[in-house]
């Protein structure tokens, strides 16, 4: 992947602009970008170039990352944090994300 470093601030800030820089799932709009994640939907481990576009990103606050990151880490999602249910908030879909993230390198 070509410049990981700007790829992850591009990221950051594409997700952080489209989100309002409020958390999706809960709505708090923190006073400090270190209060929010551009959490990764889908693992970016899984995906072609490491899943760093806006169609597999949205804006979580600390509280909601760690729940999501269940996920990740167990393989068990709590309701309502499956991967599809925060796809479906930021009107995405890991098909799209995929997609996505193979033409990184188009």
């Amino acid at each position: 992947m070509k410049n990981k470093k700007l790829i992850r601030k591009r990221f950051r800030k594409a997700v952080f602009t489209r989100d309002n820089y409020t958390c999706v799932v809960c709505g708090v709009k923190p006073d400090s970008e270190d209060d929010i994640d551009p959490h990764h939907i889908e693992n970016r481990n899984l995906m072609l170039n490491g899943g760093y576009v806006l169609e597999n990103g949205i804006t979580l606050c600390s509280k909601c990352h760690m729940k999501a990151e269940i996920y990740h880490s167990t393989g068990i999602a709590l309701e309502g944090w499956r991967p599809e249910d925060l796809y479906k908030k930021i009107h995405s879909s890991k098909e799209e994300a995929i997609k996505a993230s193979n033409e990184l390198n188009d």
